[in-house]
Protein backbone atom coordinates (compact mmCIF):
# COMPACT_ATOMS: atom_id res chain seq x y z
CA UNK A 1 0.00 0.00 0.00
CA UNK A 2 1.49 3.37 -1.03
CA UNK A 3 1.86 6.31 1.37
CA UNK A 4 -1.10 8.21 -0.12
CA UNK A 5 -3.40 5.25 0.45
CA UNK A 6 -2.14 4.88 4.01
CA UNK A 7 -2.82 8.55 4.71
CA UNK A 8 -6.27 8.33 3.12
CA UNK A 9 -7.28 5.30 5.16
CA UNK A 10 -5.92 6.87 8.34
CA UNK A 11 -8.02 9.97 7.65
CA UNK A 12 -11.08 7.78 7.06
CA UNK A 13 -10.53 5.80 10.25
CA UNK A 14 -10.08 8.94 12.36
CA UNK A 15 -13.17 10.53 10.81
CA UNK A 16 -15.27 7.42 11.41
CA UNK A 17 -14.21 7.06 15.06
CA UNK A 18 -14.85 10.79 15.52
CA UNK A 19 -18.41 10.52 14.20
CA UNK A 20 -19.24 7.44 16.30
CA UNK A 21 -17.76 9.00 19.45
CA UNK A 22 -19.42 12.38 18.92
CA UNK A 23 -22.89 11.01 18.12
CA UNK A 24 -22.78 8.44 20.93
CA UNK A 25 -21.77 11.05 23.52
CA UNK A 26 -24.45 13.52 22.38
CA UNK A 27 -27.28 10.99 22.30
CA UNK A 28 -26.26 9.47 25.64
CA UNK A 29 -26.02 12.84 27.39
CA UNK A 30 -29.21 14.23 25.85
CA UNK A 31 -31.16 11.27 27.25
CA UNK A 32 -30.58 12.72 30.74
CA UNK A 33 -31.56 16.31 29.93
CA UNK A 34 -35.19 17.42 30.14
CA UNK A 35 -35.59 20.83 28.52
CA UNK A 36 -36.92 23.44 30.94
CA UNK A 37 -36.93 21.08 33.93
CA UNK A 38 -33.82 21.70 36.02
CA UNK A 39 -34.77 19.44 38.95
CA UNK A 40 -35.48 16.37 36.79
CA UNK A 41 -32.38 16.95 34.69
CA UNK A 42 -30.11 17.21 37.73
CA UNK A 43 -31.68 14.10 39.31
CA UNK A 44 -31.19 12.15 36.08
CA UNK A 45 -27.53 13.17 35.81
CA UNK A 46 -26.76 12.54 39.48
CA UNK A 47 -28.30 9.07 39.17
CA UNK A 48 -25.89 8.35 36.29
CA UNK A 49 -23.00 10.63 37.19
CA UNK A 50 -20.28 8.27 36.00
CA UNK A 51 -21.94 7.81 32.62
CA UNK A 52 -22.45 11.56 32.28
CA UNK A 53 -18.73 12.07 32.93
CA UNK A 54 -17.96 9.53 30.19
CA UNK A 55 -19.96 11.66 27.73
CA UNK A 56 -17.88 14.71 28.66
CA UNK A 57 -14.65 12.77 28.07
CA UNK A 58 -16.18 11.41 24.86
CA UNK A 59 -16.87 14.95 23.66
CA UNK A 60 -13.27 16.00 24.26
CA UNK A 61 -11.98 12.85 22.56
CA UNK A 62 -14.29 13.47 19.59
CA UNK A 63 -12.98 17.04 19.22
CA UNK A 64 -9.40 15.75 19.20
CA UNK A 65 -10.27 13.08 16.62
CA UNK A 66 -11.99 15.71 14.46
CA UNK A 67 -8.79 17.77 14.36
CA UNK A 68 -6.58 14.72 13.74
CA UNK A 69 -8.82 13.68 10.83
CA UNK A 70 -8.45 17.19 9.39
CA UNK A 71 -4.68 16.97 9.82
CA UNK A 72 -4.59 13.67 7.89
CA UNK A 73 -6.72 15.23 5.14
CA UNK A 74 -4.34 18.20 5.09
CA UNK A 75 -1.38 15.85 4.52
CA UNK A 76 -3.34 14.08 1.78
CA UNK A 77 -4.58 17.18 -0.06
CA UNK A 78 -1.68 19.58 0.50
CA UNK A 79 -0.07 18.66 -2.85
CA UNK A 80 -3.25 19.83 -4.64
CA UNK A 81 -3.20 23.33 -3.12
CA UNK A 82 -1.16 24.01 0.00
CA UNK A 83 -2.86 27.32 0.87
CA UNK A 84 -6.40 25.94 0.68
CA UNK A 85 -5.36 22.84 2.63
CA UNK A 86 -3.93 25.07 5.35
CA UNK A 87 -7.14 27.14 5.32
CA UNK A 88 -9.42 24.17 6.00
CA UNK A 89 -7.04 22.92 8.70
CA UNK A 90 -7.15 26.31 10.48
CA UNK A 91 -10.94 26.49 10.20
CA UNK A 92 -11.16 23.01 11.65
CA UNK A 93 -8.86 24.11 14.49
CA UNK A 94 -11.27 26.96 15.27
CA UNK A 95 -14.08 24.44 15.64
CA UNK A 96 -11.86 22.16 17.74
CA UNK A 97 -10.97 24.94 20.20
CA UNK A 98 -14.59 26.07 20.65
CA UNK A 99 -15.83 22.50 21.09
CA UNK A 100 -13.27 21.89 23.82
CA UNK A 101 -14.11 25.20 25.51
CA UNK A 102 -17.83 24.41 25.46
CA UNK A 103 -17.24 21.22 27.44
CA UNK A 104 -15.96 23.30 30.35
CA UNK A 105 -19.58 24.27 30.94
CA UNK A 106 -20.47 20.60 31.35
CA UNK A 107 -17.76 20.36 33.99
CA UNK A 108 -19.13 23.50 35.67
CA UNK A 109 -22.62 22.01 35.79
CA UNK A 110 -21.25 18.88 37.47
CA UNK A 111 -19.46 20.97 40.10
CA UNK A 112 -22.75 22.67 40.91
CA UNK A 113 -24.58 19.35 41.14
CA UNK A 114 -22.00 17.81 43.46
CA UNK A 115 -22.47 20.70 45.86
CA UNK A 116 -19.04 21.34 47.43
CA UNK A 117 -19.20 22.94 50.88
CA UNK A 118 -18.54 26.46 49.62
CA UNK A 119 -21.78 26.27 47.59
CA UNK A 120 -23.92 25.80 50.70
CA UNK A 121 -24.77 29.51 50.55
CA UNK A 122 -27.09 28.64 47.65
CA UNK A 123 -30.42 26.87 47.93
CA UNK A 124 -30.81 23.49 46.22
CA UNK A 125 -33.20 24.86 43.60
CA UNK A 126 -30.75 27.69 42.87
CA UNK A 127 -27.93 25.21 42.29
CA UNK A 128 -30.15 23.14 40.03
CA UNK A 129 -31.09 26.21 38.00
CA UNK A 130 -27.44 27.24 37.68
CA UNK A 131 -26.48 23.72 36.58
CA UNK A 132 -29.22 23.84 33.93
CA UNK A 133 -27.99 27.26 32.84
CA UNK A 134 -24.49 25.89 32.20
CA UNK A 135 -25.92 22.93 30.29
CA UNK A 136 -27.83 25.35 28.06
CA UNK A 137 -24.78 27.59 27.74
CA UNK A 138 -22.76 24.60 26.58
CA UNK A 139 -25.24 23.97 23.78
CA UNK A 140 -25.15 27.60 22.65
CA UNK A 141 -21.35 27.70 22.76
CA UNK A 142 -21.11 24.44 20.83
CA UNK A 143 -23.39 25.95 18.19
CA UNK A 144 -20.78 28.69 17.62
CA UNK A 145 -18.38 25.94 16.51
CA UNK A 146 -20.77 25.23 13.62
CA UNK A 147 -19.53 28.43 11.96
CA UNK A 148 -16.06 26.92 11.61
CA UNK A 149 -17.11 23.28 11.09
CA UNK A 150 -19.34 24.53 8.27
CA UNK A 151 -16.82 26.88 6.68
CA UNK A 152 -14.03 24.28 6.49
CA UNK A 153 -16.17 22.11 4.22
CA UNK A 154 -15.87 24.46 1.23
CA UNK A 155 -12.06 24.41 0.80
CA UNK A 156 -12.12 20.71 1.71
CA UNK A 157 -14.78 20.00 -0.91
CA UNK A 158 -12.95 22.05 -3.53
CA UNK A 159 -9.72 20.12 -2.98
CA UNK A 160 -11.60 16.80 -3.02
CA UNK A 161 -13.10 17.90 -6.35
CA UNK A 162 -9.76 18.96 -7.86
CA UNK A 163 -7.56 16.22 -6.41
CA UNK A 164 -8.38 13.36 -8.77
CA UNK A 165 -8.33 11.04 -5.72
CA UNK A 166 -12.10 11.02 -5.25
CA UNK A 167 -15.33 11.17 -7.26
CA UNK A 168 -16.06 14.80 -8.14
CA UNK A 169 -19.58 14.26 -6.79
CA UNK A 170 -18.17 14.07 -3.25
CA UNK A 171 -16.44 17.40 -3.63
CA UNK A 172 -19.60 19.07 -4.92
CA UNK A 173 -21.72 17.68 -2.08
CA UNK A 174 -19.18 18.85 0.52
CA UNK A 175 -19.17 22.38 -0.92
CA UNK A 176 -22.98 22.51 -1.00
CA UNK A 177 -23.11 21.18 2.55
CA UNK A 178 -20.88 24.07 3.62
CA UNK A 179 -23.70 26.50 2.78
CA UNK A 180 -26.48 24.39 4.29
CA UNK A 181 -24.49 23.98 7.54
CA UNK A 182 -23.75 27.72 7.69
CA UNK A 183 -27.47 28.31 7.13
CA UNK A 184 -28.18 26.02 10.08
CA UNK A 185 -25.76 28.08 12.19
CA UNK A 186 -27.48 31.35 11.23
CA UNK A 187 -30.94 29.86 11.74
CA UNK A 188 -30.09 28.68 15.26
CA UNK A 189 -29.30 32.25 16.33
CA UNK A 190 -31.52 34.43 14.14
CA UNK A 191 -34.59 32.21 13.67
CA UNK A 192 -34.46 29.60 16.47
CA UNK A 193 -38.08 28.59 15.94
CA UNK A 194 -37.56 27.79 12.25
CA UNK A 195 -35.97 24.36 11.94
CA UNK A 196 -36.93 23.38 8.38
CA UNK A 197 -33.35 23.88 7.17
CA UNK A 198 -32.25 20.91 9.29
CA UNK A 199 -34.36 18.58 7.13
CA UNK A 200 -31.96 19.36 4.29
CA UNK A 201 -28.75 20.02 6.22
CA UNK A 202 -28.58 16.84 8.31
CA UNK A 203 -29.22 14.30 5.52
CA UNK A 204 -26.89 16.18 3.16
CA UNK A 205 -24.23 16.27 5.86
CA UNK A 206 -24.53 12.53 6.37
CA UNK A 207 -24.15 11.90 2.63
CA UNK A 208 -21.19 14.28 2.33
CA UNK A 209 -19.11 13.42 5.39
CA UNK A 210 -20.00 9.76 5.79
CA UNK A 211 -19.61 9.27 2.05
CA UNK A 212 -16.12 10.79 2.17
CA UNK A 213 -15.27 8.62 5.18
CA UNK A 214 -16.36 5.42 3.47
CA UNK A 215 -14.45 6.28 0.30
CA UNK A 216 -11.30 6.99 2.32
CA UNK A 217 -11.61 3.70 4.22
CA UNK A 218 -12.60 1.43 1.34
CA UNK A 219 -11.06 2.96 -1.76
CA UNK A 220 -8.25 5.03 -0.29
CA UNK A 221 -6.62 7.41 -2.77
CA UNK A 222 -4.83 6.71 -6.02
CA UNK A 223 -1.55 8.27 -7.02
CA UNK A 224 -1.91 11.17 -9.45
CA UNK A 225 -0.35 10.63 -12.83
CA UNK A 226 2.59 12.97 -13.53
CA UNK A 227 1.68 15.77 -15.91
Amino acid sequence: MNSINKTARMAGLLYLVYMVTHISSDVWRDSYIVSGDAATTVNNIMAHEGLFTITVVGDLLAAALFFLAAWALYVLLKPVNKNLALLFLLLNMGSFVIQCASDLFLVASQLLMNGPDYLNVFQVDQLQSLAMFFLDLREKTFTVAWLFSGAWLFPLGYLVYKSGFFPKFLGVVLMVHCFTWLSTFLQSFLFPGFTAITYVSYPLGFIAEFGLTLWLLIMGAKEQKPS
